[in-house]
């Protein structure tokens, strides 16, 4: 095994430091499982092959070779072992002429050479400190950080303890005896593996159902399954005019929407709403037509005109040449949002959806002003005498006008 540290990140990044802060102080090969601290072996560890020959006591007689035998304590053993059975040990130095051994400690050299950053070990959770959990891959102590144990905040690290937990080694230092684990990058390569089988299965067009995780005034998150979120733009929600997502849903919302687009490999999923309710300009009929009169909310301005909601989900267009008599230079200084106006609709195009609409009426005069008013009963009369008398005398229409404008 490699002497020297091996790492998924560098030395500097935020799980690197996490640990270090946990386990200040912290030997983890100097717990056993219990998490007392157990008598270390002197000298330096090396592991050697033997053969059991005998028995003295408690202690195991191993042949290591010609001339050279050891001893090992029986406890070291799950169970006594037969004359002739043959085992890897470590030494630990010389007593009375024979190599101190230890079984145990075998063991663990031995996990440790198969270890390999990135590798899927299952480990059980022996402990917790206050950093994270301590967990046992067979005889190797390990730690897992807080923020690795699931895929979102884990307040209740307790409940573990006791638990095999399938893990990825993300740091290995054989120079501190440490192992550092992480299950949160396993349950993140099933959500993923998830993600992609749901996303294959996905199909622009398609009809969901999704749970709203989040609200933003620019639309929704709405998880469709595994993991795999959509947004649901506030354009998108209804055809009726939205400004704020928050308006009409909330966390936990149930919604049915259509898979609009599917961009960056599912990265990005963009839901509809709206899509599923009837378009209101097939329902339209007649109700608006050209020359009406009709009264309605302004509910946008842009530098070239403001947007007006005649009926629900039909807006139309009051260009800025409409609305006023006088040269107009920004809209917001003649109509605001959400003010009620009367226009005349100019031209209706039920195909490409648009209302052309103007604040004057056929001569030119605001709509609901005086002037609008006298070429209303001037143009009645008009046409009530256009039908009858040869000769109309327009001085008496004109007085005709002026009466009606009178209190």
């Amino acid at each position: 095994m490699a002497s020297r540290p091996q790492r998924g990140d560098s030395k500097s990044d935020p799980l690197s430091q996490e640990v270090d802060a946990a386990l200040d102080g912290i030997n983890l090969q100097e717990l056993d499982d219990s998490g007392q601290m157990s008598r270390k072996g002197a000298g330096g560890s090396k592991l050697v092959k033997g053969t059991v020959v005998g028995f003295s006591g408690d202690d195991v007689i191993v042949e290591l070779g010609p001339l050279s035998q050891g001893v090992i304590k029986k406890s070291e053993f799950e169970e006594i072992p037969k004359v002739g059975a043959n085992f890897e040990f470590s030494k630990h130095g010389m007593e009375d002429g024979l190599h101190v051994l230890s079984l145990k400690e075998a063991k663990a050299m031995a996990a440790w050479n198969e270890l390999t950053v990135g590798a899927r070990v299952e480990a059980r959770v022996s402990g917790q400190n206050t950093g994270g959990l301590e967990l046992r891959i067979g005889p190797v102590s390990a730690f897992m950080p807080a923020s690795q144990v699931s895929l979102g905040r884990e307040d209740d690290l307790h409940r573990y303890i006791g638990q095999v937990l399938e893990c990825e080694v993300v740091e290995l230092d054989p120079t501190k005896k440490r192992v550092v684990l992480s299950r949160r990058k396993v349950l993140e390569g099933v959500r993923d593996e998830s993600r992609k089988q749901l996303v294959g299965a996905l199909t622009e067009g398609q009809l969901i159902t999704g749970k709203v995780t989040r609200v933003e005034a620019f639309g929704a998150l709405v998880d469709i399954g595994g993991g795999v979120e959509g947004l649901l733009h506030v354009s998108n929600i209804s055809r009726k005019r939205i400004e704020s997502a928050a308006d009409v849903l909330k966390a936990g919302d149930q919604v049915r929407a259509m898979v609009l687009e599917i961009k960056e490999g599912g990265k990005r999923i963009g839901l509809g709403t709206k899509q599923l309710e009837a378009d209101p300009w097939d329902e339209m009929g007649g109700r608006i037509a050209t020359g009406q009169v009709l009264s309605g909310k302004v509910v946008r301005l842009m530098e070239f005109g403001a947007f007006v909601e005649l009926l629900p989900g039909i807006e139309g267009l009051l260009h800025v040449s409409q609305l006023s008599k006088e040269r107009v230079k920004r809209v917001q200084d003649v109509v605001k949002v959400g003010q009620q106006v009367s226009v005349r609709v100019q031209s209706v195009d039920p195909r490409q959806k648009r209302v052309s609409l103007s604040r004057m009426d056929e001569r030119g005069a605001l709509i609901g002003s005086e002037d609008s008013v006298e070429g209303a009963v001037i143009q009645q009369m008009l046409e009530r005498q256009s039908g009858g008398k040869a000769q109309t005398n327009l001085g008496s229409l004109f007085k005709k006008a002026l009466d009606n404008k009178k209190p």
